[in-house]
């Protein structure tokens, strides 16, 4: 058995696994609308656990700093887009949710953590009040991160 302490996870480089890059664009997107201060999420990858797993690698979702949380992307989850986009959302919501204390993403019309569901055959961020608020990548166009200016005209407090 390999232990995967004993091997440091190592960033994945762009292009290694195609669709989930392109899912995790998506994502990026949905976290630099509400929490700009993060720096984008990445790849990262460790090699099986399994001596039969050899030269199999686990990636995950992880914070700039390369630390993740949760399990690694299920294996086939990049067979097509759709399925990329779920298992990396849910996975970017796992280890941003748990490795920083705080729900994410948050619903800016009611302050509440919001969930992954599918609408119209796609992934989107679904609100606890019965609502979709946005197709997963698409948040930048319905939230404002906190103490965002709203624009020309905008009242001042």
């Amino acid at each position: 058995m390999n232990d995967p302490f004993d091997t440091p996870p190592r960033p994945v480089e762009p292009g290694e696994y195609p669709v989930w890059d392109e899912a995790l664009a998506l994502v990026n997107r949905d976290l630099a609308a509400t929490l700009p201060e993060r720096a984008p999420l990445r790849l990262t990858g460790l090699p099986g656990w399994e001596e039969d797993e050899a030269p199999h690698e686990h990636v995950h979702v992880a914070l700039a700093d390369g630390t993740w949380w949760g399990n690694h992307l299920p294996d086939g989850s990049d067979a097509d887009p759709v399925s990329a986009l779920f298992a990396v959302a849910e996975a970017a919501q796992d280890t941003v949710s748990e490795r920083l204390w705080q729900a994410w993403p948050v619903c800016s019309e009611h302050n509440l953590g919001m969930h992954l569901r599918e609408a119209d055959e796609r992934a989107v961020w679904w609100c606890p009040q019965d609502h979709v608020r946005a197709a997963v990548g698409a948040l930048d166009t319905v939230q404002r991160p906190p103490g965002a200016r709203r624009g020309r005209g905008a009242r001042r407090a």
